[in-house]
């Protein structure tokens, strides 16, 4: 007796389903991959034309060429600067509003002195002292924030100048300009104190334009820049001379740094560094991958971020298309922080627009104002 099989029944639309389906995962998986390398690519492109951008500005030799100088070589060293007069807030402070993100100042611990290598070049940086202790118990960045105007709802927005006090001249152009702005000093330019201390009486706010390892090893941020892998000890050398170059800033911004912003252990030390002195930090967001947002909130640091960048192309109407974007991202979010550099078309552009921004309706603040209100 034979046994029976249950019939077969053949369905052939179900081969051309699967089919189908196989192919458009395929076409996810590959359109996918592509979007990610575009955007990776995308990425890269604009970290290369910001830090180009910021390599436009006159800077001095990298440390390495400097100490390899022979002494009939050695550069003249700069004027002494002269000593700094007692900084004081411009006015009184409003208390910050409850929604604000405000970091509270932790207590100042004078540290021991740490000893130093004995370098080849007299003007090299030392160790700046430890911070003294401060009794308002208000952090630097609310001590130091230029007052804001009223904003009465309106959107806001912040203007940062990165690079100054490299190029005097053009520093000096930046400074002459209505604000409040918010200025950001590099580290290693001369004679800080004396400007700096004539911008705040301008009404502006001022920051210390920290150097920072690119991720193009073409790209040359300056000395005593910070790098991915230095020993805990040099970065706070570097970090601690940096903050010791002027008064009265209210935080630190990245000069470059697509590489050091994205590596955990190194930022970590700039924000213990930052905590202890109660600044704020604006990450350039030079790169996606910055690590800025996440250690500043595990820290406790005040922060912000930038939104728009001015002058990658530094022709006027370039900058003048850049400046309709940060108004139109203060109209949707209320708030905008748009970062540029001291060149002539970002001036030109700034010195025209600057004055139109109330018929418009919008309020020019200092980034302590953003920060303050949490945006």
């Amino acid at each position: 007796m034979q046994s029976r099989r249950p019939p077969t029944h053949h369905k052939p639309w179900a081969v051309s389903l699967m089919m189908v389906l196989v192919l458009a995962a395929g076409i996810g998986i590959g359109v996918g991959s592509g979007y990610a390398i575009l955007a990776a690519r995308s990425e890269r492109q604009a970290s290369n034309a910001w830090e180009q951008a910021e390599m436009q500005v006159d800077r001095p030799a990298r440390r390495a060429e400097m100490l390899s100088l022979p002494d009939s070589e050695t550069p003249p060293a700069a004027e002494p600067e002269p000593e700094p007069e007692a900084f004081e807030p411009l006015a009184p402070l409003p208390e910050p509003r409850p929604q604000g993100v405000v970091a509270q100042a932790s207590p100042m611990v004078r540290a021991e002195p740490q000893p130093v290598a004995p370098v080849q070049m007299a003007s090299l940086p030392q160790v700046a002292p430890p911070p003294a202790p401060d009794n308002s118990g208000k952090p630097a960045w609310i001590r130091y924030a230029v007052p804001s105007p009223v904003v009465t709802g309106k959107p806001m927005i912040a203007v940062v100048i990165d690079d100054l006090g490299v190029d005097r001249r053009r520093s000096e152009k930046v400074v002459s300009l209505p604000g409040p702005l918010t200025l950001a000093w590099m580290t290693y330019a001369e004679n800080l104190r004396g400007i700096t201390q004539s911008a705040h009486n301008r009404g502006h706010e001022l920051m210390v334009h920290m150097p920072m390892q690119p991720m193009s090893e073409s790209y040359d941020p300056g000395p005593d820049v910070l790098e991915v892998g230095l020993k805990d000890d040099e970065l706070r050398r570097r970090i601690r001379w940096g903050l010791g170059r002027f008064d009265g800033f209210v935080g630190v911004n990245n000069h470059m740094g697509s590489r050091f912003t994205a590596d955990r252990a190194g930022m970590g030390v700039v924000m213990e560094e930052i905590k202890a002195r109660g600044l704020l930090f604006l990450d350039s967001v030079t790169t996606q991958k910055s690590v800025a947002p996440d250690l500043a909130r595990q820290y406790g640091v005040a922060f912000a971020a930038r939104h728009v960048f001015l002058d990658n192309d530094m022709a006027v109407s370039a900058v003048r298309e850049q400046l309709a974007k940060t108004e139109a991202y203060a109209r949707k979010h209320g708030a905008a922080i748009a970062i540029g550099h001291p060149h002539d078309g970002t001036i030109e552009a700034l010195s025209a627009w600057l004055p139109t921004l109330a018929a418009k309706g919008f309020v020019l603040v200092p980034v302590t104002t953003i920060v303050r209100q949490g945006r």
